[in-house]
């Protein structure tokens, strides 16, 4: 699972008849200590909104999510975060 932030949204006139009526989503995956985040195409499953930061899965499980195996998605938005707390590794554990 990662965690993006809703970025823009994507209007194709022209798409396979199983992604009609879906809404695409533009997410960027959150920086990482290996760098910045990758941006790219989600389903967005929980209507989400551009700014919000989100839960995307991706792979099987982002088909599984659109509800149908053959559906032609490589990643969807399944949830929107509503806060999140993140701590610091301390470094001087032993």
């Amino acid at each position: 699972m990662l965690i993006c932030r809703v970025i823009g949204h994507v209007w194709a006139t022209k798409k396979q008849d199983a992604l009609n009526g879906q809404k695409l989503m533009i997410v960027k995956e959150t920086e990482t200590a290996q760098g910045k985040g990758d941006v790219f195409v989600a389903a967005d499953m929980v209507g989400a909104g551009v700014g919000e930061d989100v839960l995307v899965v991706t792979g099987s499980t982002a088909r599984r999510a659109a509800g149908k195996e053959g559906v032609p998605v490589d990643s969807a938005i399944v949830g929107i975060i509503d806060s999140m707390e993140i701590m610091k590794e301390n470094k001087n554990r032993k």
